[in-house]
C-alpha cells in the first residue's frame, strides 16, 4: 500500500507521532519513492532546524587500548587494527583541538577518550581543558565522550562547562551481546541517563550495518526516543581490517542509508540527527541528499579513520542552499522562527525529561 509521506510529515509537523508499522514502511520504500520520503522527511527538518548544518569536530584525545571488546572497534582489547595509540591529551593539546574546531567553522567540539569509562584524573583533565575552551569560545559547544560514567563525574562536567555527554547505544538490546561481552545495552543506557540527571544534555546513536534487521533498526529508534536522546548520530559501518567486522556482514546502498536517516526523523523528530562516520564510502554521490534529513554532520577526520575535505563540505552547505550554524547559533534562518523553533524544541524535551522523571519516581517508589 502507497504511503502518503508528506501526510505523515504533516502530522509529525503538527505534533503527532509515528507508528512502529509507520517506520516499518519508512524501511521498506521502493526506491523509486525515495524522493518522496526525503522531500516528506526534509518538511520535518526544516520544520525543527530550518536550514541550517551544525558542523561538528572530533578530537581524538585519547586513542586505544581500551579493555572493552566491541567488535566494530579498532580501539578495542581484541582489535589488532594498526591505529596510533596514545594516553589522554595534554590541557594545551586539548585547547588546540578546540581552536581547529572554530578554524573549520565548527559550532561544537567533541573530546572524545577510549575506555571503558573515565578516572578521576581524566575527568579532572577534560574538565580543565573545557574551561579553558569556554574562556577563549564561550560559544563553542562541547561535548565529551568518554565511556561509562557515574553521576560525580557527569556533574563535575557539568560543572566544567560540558553541554552534552554522547555515548551510543550502537545497535539494539537483543542484537548487542553480539557485538559486545564486556559491558551491557543497559550499562549505555545508564549512561546515557546518568548524564541527563547531572543536567548534561543525553547525546546516543547507532552503528548500522553490524547484521541487524529491520526490525532491529526500528527498535533503535524508539529507544532513543524514549531515552530521550537530544543528539543521535547515525553511523555506517566502517568494516576496519584487524577488527571482528572487518567483513561487512550487511552490505548498504546509498539509498538504504537514506531510508534509515528517514527513520530516524520521523521517530525523533526534534532530535539534532547527525550524519557521521561512513557516510562517505556508505552514501557516496548521494551524501548531499542527506542533509535534506539529517540536520549535522562531522566535518574532517573521525577517531582512527580519515573523512573528507572540510572545503567539500562546506561546499555541498553551500550548493545545497543551505547555511553552517554558527557558535552559538539557532536553526539557520533569520525570521526569528528558528529561534523560537529551539525554544519550542528545548521545552518538549525539559517536558519529556520532567514526565520521565516522574514515572520513574513512581516505579521505584512503588
Amino acid at each position: 500500500m502507497h504511503v502518503n509521506w508528506n501526510d505523515v510529515a504533516e502530522h509529525v509537523v503538527a505534533g503527532g507521532t509515528i507508528t512502529r508499522d509507520d517506520a516499518r514502511a519508512i524501511l521498506a520504500v521502493d526506491d523509486l519513492e525515495i524522493l518522496e520520503l526525503t522531500a516528506a522527511a526534509f518538511r520535518v527538518r526544516r520544520h525543527f532546524f530550518g536550514t541550517a548544518v551544525k558542523l561538528n569536530y572530533l578530537v581524538n584525545a585519547k586513542s586505544g587500548a581500551c579493555p572493552e571488546d566491541c567488535n566494530y572497534c579498532s580501539q578495542s582489547k581484541i582489535s589488532t587494527a594498526d591505529i596510533e595509540k596514545y594516553r589522554l591529551m595534554s590541557t594545551d593539546d586539548i585547547v588546540a583541538g578546540a581552536r581547529r574546531a572554530a578554524q573549520l567553522k565548527a559550532s561544537t567540539c567533541c573530546i572524545v577518550l577510549s575506555g571503558r569509562g573515565p578516572n578521576r584524573f581524566e575527568v579532572d583533565r577534560v574538565a580543565e581543558a573545557t574551561r579553558t575552551i569556554k574562556e577563549e569560545f564561550p560559544d563553542l559547544r562541547i561535548f565529551a565522550c568518554m565511556g561509562l560514567l557515574r553521576d560525580d563525574q557527569a556533574e563535575a562536567l557539568r560543572e566544567a562547562g560540558v553541554d552534552r555527554y554522547n555515548h551510543n547505544i550502537n545497535t539494539n538490546a537483543d542484537n548487542y551481546a553480539s557485538i559486545c561481552s564486556t559491558h551491557t545495552y543497559d550499562d549505555r543506557v545508564d549512561t546515557v541517563r546518568t548524564s541527563a540527571r547531572a543536567g548534561l544534555s543525553p547525546c546516543s546513536g547507532v552503528i548500522v550495518g553490524m547484521g541487524e534487521t529491520a526490525e532491529d533498526l526500528v527498535d533503535m529508534a524508539f529507544e532513543l526516543r524514549a531515552i530521550g536522546a537530544h543528539s543521535i548520530p547515525v553511523n555506517f559501518l566502517l568494516p576496519i581490517e584487524g577488527t571482528p567486522l572487518e567483513t561487512a556482514p550487511q552490505p548498504m546502498t546509498p539509498r538504504d542509508c537514506l531510508r534509515t536517516l528517514a527513520l530516524f526523523r520521523f521517530v525523533c523528530p526534534d532530535a539534532e540527527l547527525r550524519v557521521s562516520a561512513g557516510r562517505e564510502p556508505h552514501l557516496r554521490t548521494l551524501q548531499p541528499m542527506s542533509l535534506y534529513i539529517a540536520n549535522a554532520l562531522f566535518i574532517a577526520d573521525y577517531l582512527t579513520t580519515e573523512g573528507q575535505s572540510p572545503r567539500l563540505d562546506w561546499q555541498t552547505i553551500e550548493d545545497l542552499g543551505f547555511t553552517i550554524e554558527p557558535m552559538g547559533g539557532g536553526a539557520g534562518d533569520a525570521s526569528g522562527e528558528a529561534s523560537e523553533r529551539n525554544a519550542k524544541r528545548d521545552r518538549h524535551h525539559d517536558w519529556r525529561h520532567e514526565r520521565r522523571e516522574q514515572r520513574r519516581a513512581f516505579v521505584y517508589a512503588g
